[in-house]
């Protein structure tokens, strides 16, 4: 498996976008939790308030973090159709199994429209 980690520490970070849970709590104060990371969380009066606290603990925490791609690489996995695609193509019966085939459907959409 190849893997690789893509930084780019000459280039200024582009703006990232987080997708936030807005929650009304019983005591009637609003969290706001980032998605993925539910240990990164603002509590306040207000959306706006809760937002802006969740913003500044983000904010804190990656200055000690950094943000990463990771990459990795699919394994090459062969499907397993292919070993027998075209494993007929010479077969003399193959049209006649064909034909069997089709004949059966047609049997079996008369009985299913019958019904």
């Amino acid at each position: 498996m190849n893997l690789a980690i893509k930084t780019n520490s000459t280039t200024p970070a582009p703006k990232l976008t987080y997708d936030v849970l807005i929650e009304n709590q019983q005591d009637g104060t609003i969290k706001a939790i980032l998605l993925g990371l539910p240990d990164c969380q603002g509590l306040g009066n207000t959306e706006t308030e809760a937002i802006e606290k969740l913003s500044q603990s983000l904010q804190t925490r990656l200055k000690t973090a950094k943000i990463v791609t990771l990459e990795i690489e699919a394994p090459k996995v062969e499907n397993p159709w292919l070993k027998i695609a075209g494993k007929y193509k010479d077969d003399p019966q193959f049209d006649e199994m064909l034909e069997y085939i089709e004949e059966y459907r047609r049997e079996l959409d008369a009985d299913n429209e019958a019904r």
